[in-house]
């Protein structure tokens, strides 16, 4: 659905009214925002309609494009807020619902889509492309009839487009009209032959009816027309082994991984092919590598003890079919194969107990033959080392599957944000921050003015100032106490920061203990010195873990999940957080500082309310909505999760669009 961005934007200048009011010079920043877009630049077009969006917030434009370029990042819950926000700004926009109603679409949400379909086509029925994205809704959601129809309206006006035919053979297809599916693919070829996806959906069709040499010619002709094209490569590798040439099979599986190393699926169906030809060993090597691509398959550990099976590890054998039973308790052809292993060994009871479940498991597949949410796997006559098509659901990525496999925050993008704190930054023009801007509270500001150091920031980044550079400001602060008759609690706060910057986590905490020795009523020197203890707990966790490699900007927040067989306590710099709360209860950092060591403890429903009290007082903390967003992730509240990562970004924390692509599927 992405062909309608560009179409959407020429329609623009047609479409949208242009506003007479010029103050702040509105028309340059749209075009401005207008441009970023063509050019693909989403994230600055982001942060240019914001601008927009500050000065006027009745401005449904500025929110119409903001939904465009949040839905082109892939942020479909965000794009969907600001349609509806623009829509209900102006209720007869059309752009508005047409393109709520793709978000929708591709978030699963048919009924509304096919709802702002609707309204979108009685605004301007004579605009074509809404019933060609009202069509792919209806093919979605299974209204064939329906989808045809609109499909039918769409070619009307565009009789050049392939997708249409396609797409219109396909929903034919599903209603076992192979002949007008023919019509329509063989329309497809002949309105553009350099479309590779034509010749695949027909040559899918002569595959389907065992016309296998007439598919073979047309996936040929797919790979012609794109040499990249991966499905007529997967498809062509099918077809060769159905007609016995396993060779041409392999070569064609080779490319299929060559174009994608992570794709499970070629692995799987060529491990299969090494099988049958007796090239064991490297069939090994290509199991083992699905169970690291799709580790949660219960086709891989039962297809690789059948192998190991063959290579004579039955102890190997044993365990994979253990596994696969572990995956899928009612699997009775993994007991049947496990039985028999255990016979082999003289293993009789484990064997006899195999054998009565197997036989419990088919006699309860029998009597629920009709049932067709029962197990295939418990039938014994079906074949499970057979080749898989290329919408097999081998691998399947799913929120669940993706946590699951996160073992330390860290993997897969989930790292919270770290601790905000005092630190040394230079000014750095080449250094862009995205980050809405926030101003510091007065009593911040205070704050610094009293430390009168230019470099002395308050922020989560880590220090941009070279080690060697560190060093030696930290002597120039050493030197500067040892030369005073009285230190100061400025003067040791500084030091404090400064050795906490080149690890000297120990001192650095001694140093911050006397400042607030001199000083017991200041918020900052508590906030520093409890991100000190956490940041000196991460460093002794990476000593004791050599696995885990924690750099200072990442700590303490990139462990959510701690698997050490050590446990560390944060409840000295909760404390210390809880003392600066106490003295300043309106710093919305400190509740954001808690939250972070409240999540990384595990406590997710604390955390989230501190994030919450965090945004409360500073609204645009975008680092609040990220963290918190994850935490709800990890809370399994993926939606809410999403929205938040949602309006991290739309406040300029780029690594929300990461993980929100990350998780997209999990909000349908």
């Amino acid at each position: 659905m992405r062909r309608v961005v560009l179409t959407i934007l020429m329609l623009l200048a047609v479409l949208l009214p242009q506003r007479s009011e010029a103050q702040y010079n509105r028309n340059y920043i749209y075009w401005v925002g207008q441009q970023c877009m063509v050019d693909n630049k989403y994230r600055e077009a982001i942060d240019i309609l914001n601008v927009l969006i500050r000065h006027d917030s009745k401005d449904f434009d500025a929110f119409f494009l903001r939904g465009i370029a949040k839905y082109n990042m892939d942020d479909l819950l965000g794009a969907d807020a600001d349609f509806s926000v623009a829509i209900s700004l102006n209720p007869v926009f059309t752009g508005a619902f047409y393109y709520r109603a793709i978000t929708r679409s591709r978030l699963g949400n048919y009924d509304d889509a096919l709802n702002d379909f609707q309204q979108a086509i009685e605004l301007r029925p004579d605009l074509p492309d809404p019933y060609y994205s009202r069509g792919v809704t209806r093919l979605l959601n299974q209204q064939f009839e329906a989808a045809i129809t609109d499909f039918d309206k769409f070619i009307r006006y565009q009789k050049r487009h392939v997708a249409a035919y396609i797409n219109r053979g396909t929903s034919y297809l599903y209603l076992k009209d192979t002949t007008k599916a023919y019509e329509n693919f063989d329309m497809a070829i002949r309105t553009n032959r350099e479309d590779p996806d034509a010749y695949n959906r027909r040559g899918a069709l002569y595959m389907a009816q065992n016309r296998y040499e007439e598919a073979r010619a047309d996936f040929d002709m797919a790979i012609t027309s794109d040499s990249s094209y991966l499905p007529g490569y997967f498809n062509r590798a099918l077809v060769n082994n159905y007609l016995h040439r396993p060779m041409e099979s392999l070569e064609d599986f080779n490319s299929v991984i060559a174009l994608d190393p992570t794709s499970a699926l070629g692995y799987f169906n060529r491990a299969i092919i090494r099988s049958e030809i007796g090239d064991y060993n490297r069939a090994l090597e290509d199991f083992n590598q699905v169970a690291t691509l799709s580790p949660q398959n219960v086709l891989v550990y039962y297809n690789r003890a059948m192998l190991h099976t063959r290579l004579g590890d039955i102890e190997s054998a044993i365990e994979d079919y253990s596994r696969a039973i572990e995956l899928y308790p009612d699997f009775a052809n993994a007991y049947l194969g496990r039985g028999l292993l255990r016979r082999s060994q003289r293993d009789v009871l484990g064997a006899e107990s195999d054998e009565r479940i197997a036989q419990r498991k088919i006699a309860e597949y029998r009597s629920r033959l009709k049932d067709s949410t029962y197990s295939i796997y418990a039938d014994t006559t079906l074949r499970l080392d057979k080749l898989l098509s290329f919408d097999s659901q081998l691998l399947e990525r799913n929120f669940e599957r993706i946590a699951s496999t996160v073992t330390q925050a860290g993997e897969n993008g989930l790292t919270l944000i770290p601790l905000f704190r005092f630190t040394f930054l230079k000014s750095d023009s080449t250094e862009q921050d995205h980050r809405t801007k926030r101003f510091n509270t007065q009593r911040v500001t205070d704050f610094r003015q009293k430390i009168d150091n230019p470099l002395l920031s308050l922020d989560c980044r880590a220090s941009n100032i070279e080690p060697d550079s560190l060093v030696a400001l930290d002597r120039t602060i050493a030197r500067k106490i040892d030369e005073a008759e009285t230190p100061t609690w400025e003067m040791l706060f500084e030091r404090g920061i400064s050795q906490a910057l080149i690890k000297q986590y120990t001192n650095a905490v001694n140093t911050l203990s006397e400042a607030i020795h001199l000083n017991p009523a200041n918020p900052f020197l508590y906030i520093n010195r409890a991100t000190t203890r956490a940041e000196m707990i991460d460093f002794i966790s990476s000593i004791d873990n050599s696995y885990q490699t924690i750099t200072l900007d990442s700590d303490p927040a990139k462990r959510l999940h701690n698997n050490s067989t050590r446990s560390y306590n944060y409840d000295e710099a909760i404390e210390d957080i809880n003392k600066a709360i106490k003295l300043y209860p309106t710093f919305g950092e400190a509740y954001f500082n808690r939250a972070n060591l409240m999540a990384i403890s595990g406590k997710f429903p604390e955390a989230y309310d501190d994030y919450t009290k965090a945004i409360e007082l500073e609204p645009n903390l975008g680092e609040a909505y990220y963290n918190r967003g994850l935490v709800q992730i990890f809370m399994k509240d993926t939606r809410k999760g999403c929205m938040d990562l949602s309006k991290a970004g739309e406040l300029g924390i780029l690594g929300a669009y990461d993980v929100l692509k990350e998780f997209n599927i999990a909000i349908h």
